[in-house]
């Protein structure tokens, strides 16, 4: 068991009241350190980020690749409000797995949706005990969800296999009215699944099994 590097970003909210604003924009009822989720209008992922508290400041962790834009997402809609947002990526290493392991001092743990994670800062220059085919095998049989795969710019929430991170409770959230009408009209959801290769339209492939999110009802 170990950690591997994750292709992550890491931005720093500050400001009054930052997490009511980020509450408001995301599917997942953000009271404190949690994994949510940002759609758009069409209820697509802009990004699946980690929520993770520093003092009264807010750290987002993300996907590398999708933070522009998430950027532009929260920067159209923060108006008048006293937020700001500072990329601070090049301080900061990000590991996700199982938590095992010595890290060195200043890591900050966070309980992710996917697992354990660590945000190393960059001076200690601390290595992965996984490399990504180690980490892929791991999904694969705990049967979870990730960037690149099963979670895309392309898809919503509930076709990721993240049905549990859209709060059934919550509204008034870009995409909201998308996911609810697929949820109470269609009764529609979606569920991931680990089957023995070879596997048809898988979204993760491993040495023997593979990840494919499939509709229920």
């Amino acid at each position: 068991m170990g950690m591997v590097r994750h292709d992550a970003y890491a931005l720093l909210l500050q400001g009054n009241d930052v997490l009511t604003f980020i509450n408001g924009l995301s599917t997942n009822r953000v009271e404190g350190a949690c994994t949510t989720v940002f759609t758009n209008r069409s209820a697509k992922i802009v990004d699946v980020c980690e929520v993770v508290p520093v003092g009264e400041q807010i750290a987002l962790i993300g996907y590398a690749p999708h933070k522009q834009s998430l950027v532009a997402h929260l920067t159209e809609r923060i108006l008048g409000q006293e937020v700001s947002i500072t990329d601070i990526s090049h301080l900061n290493d990000v590991f996700i797995g199982t938590g095992e392991g010595e890290f060195p001092e200043g890591t900050t743990h966070h309980n992710s949706r996917f697992g354990s994670m660590a945000i190393v800062p960059v001076r200690h220059e601390w290595q992965a005990s996984w490399d990504q085919e180690a980490w892929t095998e791991h999904r694969i049989e705990h049967q979870i969800p990730f960037y690149a795969h099963e979670i895309t710019q392309k898809v919503n929430p509930l076709k990721g296999g993240l049905g549990d991170l859209v709060h059934p409770q919550k509204g008034c959230y870009i995409g909201q009215e998308v996911l609810t009408r697929m949820r109470t009209r269609n009764s529609i959801d979606y569920v991931i699944r680990k089957k023995s290769n070879p596997v048809e339209k898988a979204t993760t492939i491993g040495q023997h099994s593979s990840l494919v999110v499939e509709r229920v009802q």
